[in-house]
């Protein structure tokens, strides 16, 4: 069984920075698998914000935190979402999730966690 826990939410004021893990469980899948992360805002659908590869080697951003956020894998359990020049438009839920490939699409990944809030004052 694969699950997913996501951390490090809170609230920041805008420019801020905050460090989002997710931590994951069945590790075989896990490191055969891409890990991506995605957020929703209230009365928004989820969108996808950022994907990594198997092996780390490929990084993929929506265009709208290229350049802010770093997504990175510390080992086969740990992806970590760094954020920073935060907005008050990046104030959603963010989810972590794995599947097979690196895609963009919600509907390629098999596993969710949770999700963490981000919340970002003005």
């Amino acid at each position: 069984q694969v699950q997913l826990v996501e951390s490090g939410g809170g609230l920041v004021q805008a420019g801020g920075s905050l460090r989002l893990s997710c931590a994951a469980s069945g590790r075989t899948f896990i490191s055969n698998s891409a890990m991506g992360w995605f957020r929703q805002a209230p009365g928004k659908e989820r969108e996808f914000v950022a994907v990594i590869s198997r092996n780390g080697g490929n990084t993929k951003y929506a265009d709208s935190v290229e350049d802010r956020f770093t997504i990175s894998r510390d080992n086969a359990r740990i992806t970590v979402l760094q954020m920073n020049g935060l907005k008050p438009e990046d104030t959603a839920i963010y989810y972590c999730a794995a599947g097979p490939f690196m895609t963009t699409d919600l509907g390629g990944y098999n596993y969710w966690g949770q999700g963490t809030q981000v919340t970002v004052s003005s």
